[in-house]
């Protein structure tokens, strides 16, 4: 599925911008990108094909900073796929920052970006190691 990477209705390099800054998206447009996210999603197979050049990542947990620093290090999405193995939230600070800014990779780069669920995407655990506060107070 090819996605406009801006448009009036999802300004995905406004956001990207926005949250790359370590700033999270007001909740009306995080809802958006939520459901922007949903209609990508649906459309991928269970078993995902990604092409090489591939860097696979895993257990972010929040750390923002660290996120960025893998795509400096990586490179640039639109010349190299990514994997992500899950665990992107709790324990670090900017859990709500690093989801978004994933989700918003995705968007841009739908194709490029793989992102695998782990059991830190689960309500039960969400809700243990701090995510779901985290959500609710930001």
């Amino acid at each position: 599925m090819d996605f406009i990477t801006s448009c009036p209705e999802y300004p995905i390099d406004e956001w990207i911008n926005h949250v790359k800054g370590c700033n999270i998206l007001p909740e009306a447009d995080f809802s958006k990108l939520c459901d922007l996210m949903k209609r990508i999603l649906v459309e991928e197979s269970n078993v995902q094909p990604v092409s090489s050049p591939v860097n696979i990542c895993g257990d972010i947990h929040g750390q923002f900073y660290d996120l960025l620093e893998l795509f400096n290090t990586g490179g640039d999405p639109s010349e190299i796929s990514y994997v992500f193995m899950g665990d992107y939230v709790d324990r670090g600070h900017w859990s709500m920052e690093t989801i978004s800014y994933l989700f918003l990779m995705k968007a841009k780069y739908p194709g490029r970006i793989t992102l695998l669920r782990g059991n830190h995407e689960t309500i039960s655990i969400s809700n243990t190691y701090g995510f779901y506060q985290e959500a609710q107070e930001k």
